[in-house]
């Protein structure tokens, strides 16, 4: 079902206009001609045209492509650029005028994405521009590799690596080249460069509805950056499969887009398209690297990773891969102003992955710890508790993210699952169960290695300031009273570091209660099996009681208490179930 889309804007028809009064108060090196409403250019504010020693690069087409192809003017890339309507086309007065204003006597270079009309339109701009006794070259940019050949006089489609293009012309042009010199080097890097693109959703145009052509778990294979459709349809898959696949179809021997084979170097280009988030952008990249190596034989000098070319609001990416040499590489690593360009990708990069510094264990001077061959009676029980605690988590992963999702972030139980799995599998590698103050304090190195976040630190604390209270009391057989002084010096620490209390609507309002009726019963003589189960319950009350708690601790401090209501805490409910499955563990061994 198609829906009116949601955009920040004015009045649909001055989006371009008004995105152009924005990049130049946003950026000083920036400006726009400011004529005609229907002339929309950028150009460098360093640059005027008839005492421009060097050749001026310019480029443009549809609006909406942003940060294309206003955000890469500046020294050393673009000299101006012409900006169409939203998808359409710059009409020839608009390329002219840029032309004139940036055009010095050594030249212009125009780049085009191949498509009709900026083909049309550019090419119009230019012979009009000699017959005004100006230089022009021009270099049609066609990257796509999606569509196999032959496409009729359409040809391929300009695509992402049309930005490689850009820089490589542009700083050609910023090292005082003549014009025929700066269009051999763009000419050569537009051969050198195929792109194919996926789509997850399709884009909506400023005051039109949003498309429903694409429906669920459904992606687009092969799409150009108008919003019209890809080659294919398929179902969505993990993004290691669509890698695989694009990187396979732009490398193909068959097709031969480009002129690349094992034992090159190339550099690659992963580029959203308006609405996919870094961290989807970062993982294609992650993998495509490997791939690249190993799949298919190449080295990788080079990797850009962002937003360079996008189709308004659509979701997906589009990979480049252009074949490198060191006279690219110099091209790409040479300085430049453009404010989009990523200025912190350049040179041979380290080794991507380095091992962790670990520091030295500090808890039992320079002896290794391990788990012993021999478990005393107590490490037996100790070992029932953990592993009988630990389990409870695991099994309420997708319990505690329930909740979580109503009054959080929604990652309380993988968080929590992701501790206890750690202390599980380190529990049987070198947790020193005959030591109970050892394996508290291992215990919290455990979910400090992998619990992220609040929780993971809140943990850390808790079993820091324990083993520091069971530590002081080694000399004695540990006693039940003696693990109620460690929980209530965890709970301290907790409370201390963190600012939360009794009713805060956290993990200490299963915890307090558990302590402290626990030690209240053992205080008047009371060490019975009862005494242990009435702290489990009280530790199970007092994690229900959050639901009717104003939270003022944590992120459900942000969420409205109509929504808290009636939904528990999911940290104290988590904690009152491993401590609820410790005390039960312990009960039944002795």
């Amino acid at each position: 079902m198609a829906f009116q889309s949601k955009k920040l804007i004015n009045d649909p028809n001055d989006v371009v206009t008004e995105f152009i009064e924005g990049l130049v108060e946003t950026y000083p090196g920036l400006q726009y001609l400011d004529g005609f409403p229907e002339v929309k250019v950028v150009l460098r504010a360093d640059v005027s045209g008839a005492k421009y020693d060097k050749v001026a690069v310019i480029s443009g087409g549809g609006s909406g492509h942003e940060p294309a192809h206003a955000g890469f003017v500046g020294e050393g890339m673009l000299t101006a650029a012409i900006c169409g309507d939203v998808f359409a086309s710059p009409n020839v007065e608009s390329i002219l005028s840029g032309i004139r204003a940036v055009t010095g006597p050594k030249g212009c270079l125009l780049i085009v994405k191949n498509y009709t009309g900026d083909r049309l339109n550019f090419g119009l701009a230019a012979e009009q521009a000699k017959s005004e006794g100006y230089k022009i070259e021009m270099v049609i940019v066609d990257d796509d590799c999606a569509l196999p050949p032959p496409r009729g006089i359409a040809g391929r489609r300009g695509l992402a690596g049309t930005i490689l293009v850009h820089k490589v012309a542009g700083a050609a042009a910023a090292s005082g080249l003549s014009l025929a010199d700066v269009v051999s080097e763009a000419k050569h890097a537009s051969e050198m460069v195929g792109t194919m693109g996926v789509a997850l959703s399709v884009c909506t145009l400023p005051g039109q509805v949003t498309s429903d052509r694409l429906g669920p778990g459904k992606m687009e294979l092969g799409l150009g950056i108008h919003g019209e459709p890809g080659a294919a349809v398929a179902d969505l898959q993990p993004v290691d499969v669509i890698v695989s696949h694009v990187l396979k179809q732009i490398l193909s021997p068959e097709t031969n887009y480009v002129p690349i084979t094992r034992g090159n170097r190339v550099v690659l280009m992963i580029n959203g398209l308006g609405a996919t988030p870094a961290m989807e952008l970062m993982i294609a990249a992650g993998k495509a690297v490997p791939r690249l190596q190993l799949e298919h034989g190449l080295a990788v000098d080079r990797v850009y990773t962002g937003s360079f070319m996008t189709s308004l609001d659509m979701a997906g990416f589009s990979i480049s891969v252009m074949k490198s040499d060191q006279a690219i590489l110099d091209r790409l690593d040479a300085p430049t102003k453009a404010p989009y360009w990523p200025v912190g990708v350049d040179g041979n990069h380290p080794p991507a992955k380095i091992p962790v510094p670990l520091p030295p264990r500090l808890s039992k001077s320079d002896e290794t710890l391990s788990r012993p061959l021999q478990l005393t009676p107590q490490g037996h029980i100790l070992e029932s508790a953990i592993e009988a605690a630990a389990s409870a988590v695991v099994n309420l992963r997708d319990y505690l993210n329930e909740l979580d999702s109503k009054v959080g972030d929604g990652d309380c139980g993988s968080t929590m699952y992701r501790g206890a799995m750690a202390i599980l599998e380190d529990m049987k590698k070198y947790y020193p169960l005959n030591d109970p103050a050892e394996t508290v304090n291992e215990m919290g190195s455990s979910v400090k290695r992998v619990m992220g976040g609040t929780s993971g630190i809140i943990y850390s604390i808790l079993c820091k300031a324990a083993f520091a209270e069971l530590k002081a009391k080694r000399q004695t057989r540990s006693s039940a009273v003696h693990w109620v002084d460690a929980l209530e010096a965890g709970i301290a620490a907790v409370s201390k570091y963190g600012g939360a209390s009794a009713g805060y609507r956290t993990l200490l309002d299963a915890l307090i209660p558990a302590a402290s009726t626990l030690k209240e019963r053992l205080n008047g003589g009371d060490n019975s099996i009862g005494a242990f189960i009435a702290s489990a319950d009280a530790a199970v009350a007092g994690a229900e009681s959050t639901k009717d708690m104003q939270a003022q601790a944590g992120r459900s401090t942000y969420i409205p208490a109509d929504i808290l209501a009636s939904v528990p805490d999911p940290g104290a409910m988590a904690a009152a179930a491993w401590y609820r499955a410790a005390i039960l563990a312990i009960v039944e061994k002795v």
